[in-house]
């Protein structure tokens, strides 16, 4: 059933506690998710946004026990990846004709998804839909982080629906963000901002700052996953501007993968030497074929500098960090400092192969990386130890 946002506003989405994995296996969401979709009742009635394809019968009847859905005038699409408009179709066999107001491009994309000739309204930013007492007003955001995306101001009620912006995948029946646990929502909102948005982040700064330079009042923003931002709302526009700008911490994150276990050993004897050379940096230390892909990642953004190391395997590096290391291109991490290392039977062409593709993904390689033959003996370990103070002391 629905949940009263304000007098006007009902959240008509759907909580999915179960969700572990998003976007195929690409994403991992070990907190669930929910796919939020906002009705609003003034004189003319207006609906933001669906819900996933797999709820979209139980979406339209959950929607017909808050309204008569001939009543809905409107249904705004900001974004049309199938987590948003795939109850679109269910609701649009009761009201074919009601109109379909989305970008151009998100015509074009919920047209290629769905092939159907619906009655759509193509915005773009500063068009606005009267609905009586308040109106809304369209703010084109392309590539936050689709081509289609939009954002809606609702004034009088001063809410701005941000759908993938400022969102997590976070699961709660609490609603707002002032009755969730913050570490918990802050720690989804940043993997969710590493893993789809950074990329994008040249895009989420000019957006931000375009939309701050309207100087609109904000008392909640809305967005299509996780908690609405109601408990001073700005505080997670201040900080995308912060994770947008080249973000780190004083963290130094190892990455690797091992075989007969000599990469570890190398992995935890360079951590110690990071450690001992600057006492106050945080390091942490991950098995790529272990963890969480989209965990390490999220770590890599919070930190100032890396390494990443593999065994050579058939003269080059392991599947599992191959992988990562695609991904880590892909997101176009800015000003990360790192470096490489690995144990070697015979050819040893890991280290060099994977500075190379770091390079490639922009990331600064610091020096030449080190590799240790077979099972590393007291010395090989201390070399990196050693090899880990020289690291840090390069930053």
């Amino acid at each position: 059933m629905g949940k009263q946002i304000t007098p006007k506003v009902t959240w008509v989405g759907k909580i999915d506690w179960e969700l572990k994995t998003f976007h195929g296996d690409e994403l991992s969401t070990h907190r669930g998710s929910s796919y939020n979709s906002y009705l609003i009742k003034d004189n003319k009635v207006a609906l933001i946004d669906t819900s996933w394809i797999p709820y979209d019968k139980e979406f339209v009847n959950n929607l017909k026990q808050e309204i008569d859905l001939n009543k809905i005038d409107y249904v705004i699409m900001q974004h049309n990846e199938c987590d948003h408009s795939g109850a679109l179709v269910e609701l649009m066999r009761e009201i074919p004709n009601t109109p379909i107001y989305c970008t151009a491009k998100g015509e074009a994309i919920i047209r290629g998804h769905y092939h159907k000739d619906w009655n759509f309204v193509n915005v773009k930013t500063g068009d606005t839909l009267n609905l009586g007492e308040t109106t809304l007003t369209f703010v084109e955001a392309p590539m936050l982080h689709w081509p289609d995306t939009m954002f809606t101001y609702m004034s009088g009620e001063n809410i701005l629906f941000s759908n993938d912006g400022f969102g997590q995948h976070y699961a709660t029946e609490s609603l707002f963000n002032d009755a969730v646990d913050s570490t918990e929502v802050y720690q989804e909102a940043m993997k969710y901002y590493c893993n789809i948005l950074n990329l994008y982040s040249p895009m989420a700064i000019k957006k931000i700052k375009e939309i701050l330079a309207m100087n609109l009042p904000l008392n909640m923003i809305c967005p299509s996953h996780g908690v609405i931002w109601k408990n001073n709302p700005s505080q997670i526009v201040e900080t995308y501007l912060k994770w947008a700008d080249a973000y780190q911490e004083n963290q130094i994150t190892l990455v690797y993968d091992t075989m007969w276990q000599s990469t570890r050993l190398m992995a935890q004897a360079i951590a110690k030497g990071i450690q001992e050379a600057d006492k106050n940096v945080t390091v942490k230390i991950y098995n790529a074929a272990k963890d969480d892909k989209n965990d390490i990642l999220t770590e890599i953004f919070k930190s100032k500098a890396f390494l990443i190391g593999s065994p050579t395997i058939n003269n080059g590096y392991s599947y599992a960090i191959a992988g990562l290391l695609e991904m880590i291109k892909g997101l176009k991490f800015k000003k990360k400092k790192a470096a490489c290392f690995g144990s070697y039977g015979w050819s040893g062409d890991a280290v060099k192969q994977l500075s190379i593709h770091l390079q490639e993904a922009g990331i600064e390689v610091v020096n030449e990386g080190i590799r240790k033959l077979w099972v590393p003996d007291n010395a090989m370990l201390e070399d990196c130890r050693e090899f880990g103070k020289e690291f840090a002391k390069a930053l």
